[in-house]
């Protein structure tokens, strides 16, 4: 079986890890993803993008441990193999194309890590087990998720996830800020689905423009986030979006974007 399904409906492209019923991200599972991005990101007709598993027990466990030998023998190096993840969590943080993560069941490890690198996140109303337990075997977060937990969650929450090991459940993930909603499980996919419609009807370049603005807001000076939102409006200013736009606001309807793409 492929590590991972790519699936396209209504400018929306699915990427489900196959490794039921835990969906560790493997060796095989970060190549595909490093595979598939740039494509991914190239594709005008993608317009948003959901990370999810194609079983219904967990999102992810993370890493498959088992495999970390393997992985530093075909690298070269240790830190070649964490880097490659620190790269694809990067990629998909920066497409400029707005993600999609569906939590439910385990999302533990680099299963919080890359759901942190998404734009959006929501999660299962009942049975969420997420958190980064590194602490509980001798070791630390790798991938990321001290760097951007505590620029969702705040310092103290983070500190308190990581330092303690401690998994939270969707109710607590909605209260700190970690998703946006919580949905039933039953229900939690078509959600991320129609999550993801919605992005894509917005003007594609006006959405990438605030995704290169408002994607490292938290380290960038307010000076350059100003420079980055001026680009964004010079990037958009005479397209047929920004026509389009204006035009269904003086006629009083909804605007069609995207009809150029």
């Amino acid at each position: 079986m492929e590590p991972i399904t790519i699936s396209i409906k209504n400018n929306v492209a699915t990427i489900s890890n196959n490794d039921a019923p835990y969906h560790r991200m493997t060796l095989e599972y970060m190549d595909a993803l490093e595979s598939a991005l740039p494509g991914l990101g190239a594709d005008n007709n993608v317009r948003a993008l959901v990370f999810t598993a194609s079983s219904d027990e967990n999102f992810s466990v993370g890493m498959n441990l088992k495999q970390l030998g393997e992985g530093v023998e075909k690298k070269g190096s240790f830190d070649a193999v964490l880097d490659q993840r620190l790269r694809v969590l990067d990629m998909i943080e920066n497409l400029g194309k707005p993600s999609i993560a569906t939590l439910y069941g385990y999302c533990l490890g680099g299963g919080l890590e890359l759901p942190l690198a998404c734009h959006f996140r929501i999660a299962a109303t009942q049975g969420a087990k997420i958190g980064l337990p590194e602490m509980d075997l001798g070791t630390v977060p790798a991938w990321g998720g001290s760097a951007r937990l505590p620029r969702v969650v705040g310092g103290g929450v983070a500190m308190d996830m990581i330092l303690r090991g401690r998994m939270i459940d969707g109710a607590e993930a909605l209260r700190n800020g970690l998703v946006i909603e919580t949905c039933p499980l039953a229900s939690l996919k078509q959600r991320a689905q129609e999550l993801g419609e919605e992005l894509a009807q917005q003007p594609r370049l006006a959405v990438k423009g605030m995704l290169d603005t408002l994607v490292g807001f938290e380290t960038k000076s307010l000076q350059q986030s100003i420079e980055d939102e001026r680009a964004a409006v010079h990037l958009t200013r005479d397209t047929a979006d920004a026509q389009e736009g204006i035009a269904a606001f003086l006629e009083k309807r909804a605007p069609k974007f995207n009809r150029d793409a």
